[in-house]
């Protein structure tokens, strides 16, 4: 079987706010750029177009959802407790001097974990934790 992860979805409250992170701090493009009926959907990924991209959506866009767990959804949000993604990059700490530089919100400085990898950790505009992995 030859499976590949395309897309990962992360909730996101400001969309200006979350492309100013991901494409002029992180340094993604922007692939697609999408509205409907007052929202806003936004895909980035690494330059050049190709691999898993990230689906920067609105998190009440789910008709499903009732007023409670938008609720729920936001104030987890809030707490940083809600989504998370993991990126890697060979330049860990390049990477975060630019998101220092960008006013990211830092968790963690880069730390070699005792489980073996080095990361740091951030927080993006609206909340959701973004690590990154040293690769060797």
């Amino acid at each position: 079987m030859d499976l590949t992860i395309h897309y990962t979805f992360l909730p996101q409250d400001d969309p200006d706010a979350a492309l100013a992170f991901y494409r002029d701090i992180l340094g993604f493009e922007l692939r697609n750029d999408v509205g409907y009926d007052g929202m806003r959907w936004l895909t980035v990924g690494p330059p050049g177009g190709a691999g898993t991209a990230i689906v920067l959506h609105p998190p009440g866009a789910d008709p499903g959802i009732t007023d409670d767990e938008r609720r729920t959804i936001t104030e987890m949000m809030a707490k940083g407790t809600y989504a998370s993604v993991v990126l890697a990059t060979e330049d860990l700490d390049g990477v975060f001097e630019r998101l220092q530089a960008g006013d990211a919100e830092v968790v963690q400085e880069p730390t070699q974990q005792p489980y073996g990898v080095r990361d740091c950790a951030f927080r993006d505009p609206a909340g959701n934790m973004v690590r990154i992995q040293e690769l060797h």
